[in-house]
């Protein structure tokens, strides 16, 4: 807890050491300003689910202000019954931020004793369950959420049935247009796999609002499904997985260990790539996964040749390789994406124009080495012309300094 919040936070009786404040408690970080009209409509149900039953239960919540100025943050805290970061932290306040990849307030996560994450849906675990039934919430194990029987055209079969194949499951709907033009494409990919003997099946995870639409969707559909009835698990499927748009594809290995849950794309790839594990260097030409939620290191060379793209390549990816492996270990996002650009197709421009860089790399130049890191408000790196070679022990050197904060950061699109 302390190295989360600092040595100490701020209570209605002044600041008291971290330690004793949340000393054997579940903790709950609220992210909220009160500018924020969605969090001054959340703010008042937490604090009665607070006061009437979740801090008898063990919990502890920390305020995290997003607010423009301390005044408004002692007005805020003002009407709130925990305790908070203090304001004036705010470097820690954007580094919580980040490592819980806090999108938008109000945001609620929820971390136990060690301060491991226990769900960074707490919002709407506490609508959900204001008495705390369910408290502390904690998301049941993908092999539970997995055990249920799934619907083919011909009946009912267990899980099981699956066993040793990998598993799409592939979250849509009637009503959704974009499913709708998604699902032939996927449909037809299917049936290339199904006919190359590759072990894969496909399981509808419906979105449709009642069980006639579904029956009528999943007839066009050519694999199986989870049976409409199963109304909470798919809700808790979803929010494992954190499906925020339908058409969602995740990839699931023979294991159930996630092959990426961006897989509308990675599935469409050529047969000889199956199961589609994402590469550990990515072209950022074709494809910005990941982009968004973890630090990215990425080598522009779309003006080189053949042979010195092959060169970066293989520079970046023993270290990626090891942050890859480190994140299926873990089940989490890994730590650093890779990539490079090949060509100026894709969001090449958009991050070249963000980061000033029209004119590099567009007649055989060198290659541009850059640290991306979008989670931190659209924050990036680009160190001097040599500063680092582009060789593994050259890239490991920039992660290294990064992780020191030797780095100066720039703000994308300034």
């Amino acid at each position: 807890m302390q190295a989360l919040f600092g040595d100490v936070l701020l209570t209605k009786d002044g600041e008291k050491p971290t330690t004793e404040v949340l000393s054997g408690k579940v903790v709950g970080i609220y992210f909220s300003a009160h500018w924020c009209p969605p969090c001054r409509g959340f703010t008042p149900k937490l604090a009665e689910a607070y006061t009437s039953h979740l801090q008898a239960k063990g919990m502890e919540i920390v305020f995290v202000s997003s607010d423009k100025g301390e005044a408004e943050f002692a007005s805020y805290y003002g009407e709130m019954p925990w305790v908070a970061l203090p304001f004036g932290d705010r470097d820690r306040k954007a580094a919580l931020s980040k490592k819980f990849k806090v999108q938008g307030i109000p945001t609620f996560v929820v971390v136990d004793e060690q301060g491991q994450t226990i769900t960074t849906d707490g919002r709407e675990a506490v609508s959900k369950d204001p008495t705390g039934e369910d408290f502390p919430w904690k998301p049941k194990p993908l092999s539970e959420l997995m055990d249920f029987e799934v619907q083919t055209k011909d009946g009912k079969v267990p899980m099981s049935t699956f066993d040793g194949k990998v598993l799409g499951l592939y979250f849509s709907a009637h009503w959704c247009p974009p499913c709708r033009g998604y699902t032939p494409q996927l449909a037809k990919k299917y049936e290339e796999i199904k006919a190359a003997e590759l072990p894969f099946e496909v399981i509808f995870v419906s979105s449709d609002r009642d069980e006639a639409a579904f029956n009528e969707y999943f007839a066009e559909h050519p694999w199986a499904a989870m049976p409409y009835a199963e109304r909470k698990r798919k809700e808790e499927l979803s929010n494992h997985f954190g499906v925020e748009g339908i058409p969602t594809l995740v990839l699931l290995d023979k294991d159930r260990s996630v092959i990426t849950k961006n897989g509308r794309g990675a599935v469409m790839g050529d047969l000889t790539d199956f199961p589609f594990h994402p590469k550990p260097v990515s072209d950022l030409a074709e494809g910005a996964d990941g982009i968004d939620e973890s630090p990215a290191v990425v080598v522009l060379c779309e003006g080189a040749d053949k042979d010195a793209r092959a060169a970066v390549y293989a520079a970046l990816e023993p270290t990626a390789s090891e942050y890859v492996a480190a994140a299926k270990a873990s089940g989490d996002d890994p730590e650093f994406v890779f990539f490079l650009a090949s060509s100026g197709g894709g969001v090449v421009p958009r991050i070249k124009e963000l980061c000033k860089l029209e004119k590099e790399n567009v007649d055989g130049s060198a290659p541009t080495l850059l640290l991306l890191d979008v989670p931190d408000n659209g924050g990036y790196y680009k160190p001097d012309a040599g500063a680092y070679e582009i060789t593994t022990a050259g890239i490991k050197s920039l992660i290294g300094d990064y992780k020191a904060k030797k780095l100066t950061r720039q703000q994308l699109g300034q």
